[in-house]
């Protein structure tokens, strides 16, 4: 073999290498910018780029794959819905007290469900790979609670805070086998 056939067939491999590596990141993208939804552009931006956000985000995907996350027995789910109403019926009459025990309810179904309640930043990224498409309202509800105990919000936006937090909820009370009928985890 001449050194010239030598030299096209590594181009040819190291071309076709390159081009197989640059699928595979467009499928991880692809794959990710799927499985995370609008959470897949908040993690772009907070980490200046998507190969940091994907990493960022198989790395969540991978925690929360360790802990043990698991849907609400039966009477936990009617306790905690019924607690539910009674927030919301609170809301009338004290919309303050409401996002306060709003907030502290849906720590519980969290915890309930198995998700480690601490900081909230980690709770929320937890969350994201589960709920992608609720985690915009934990932040939202979360958000507007702390601007509540400041004393800095007012009833609309208690009522916004409100309705994000029931978004969160709903989707938080779902039953393992709803969610095996959805494709989720």
């Amino acid at each position: 073999m001449n050194t010239t056939v030598v030299i096209v067939i590594l181009v040819a491999v190291v071309v076709l290498a390159i081009v197989g590596w640059l699928y595979l990141q467009r499928q991880r993208s692809e794959r990710l910018r799927e499985r995370f939804g609008p959470e897949y552009s908040r993690a772009v931006q907070d980490h200046g780029g998507p190969s940091s956000a994907e990493a960022a985000l198989e790395a969540r995907a991978k925690r929360v794959e360790q802990l043990d996350i698991r849907p609400l027995a039966p009477t936990d789910q009617t306790r905690f819905a019924e607690d539910w109403q009674a927030v919301q019926a609170r809301f009338v009459d004290n919309p303050t007290e409401a996002i306060r025990a709003a907030d502290r309810l849906v720590t519980e179904v969290l915890q309930a469900r198995g998700y480690p309640v601490g900081e909230f930043e980690q709770r929320a990224a937890d969350i994201s790979v589960d709920h992608p498409g609720v985690v915009d309202n934990y932040r939202v509800g979360h958000e507007l609670a702390a601007r509540n105990q400041r004393g800095e919000a007012s009833t609309e936006d208690l009522r916004k805070a409100t309705l994000a937090y029931r978004a969160l909820f709903e989707d938080l009370l779902e039953t393992q086998a709803e969610r095996h009928m959805e494709g989720g985890r």
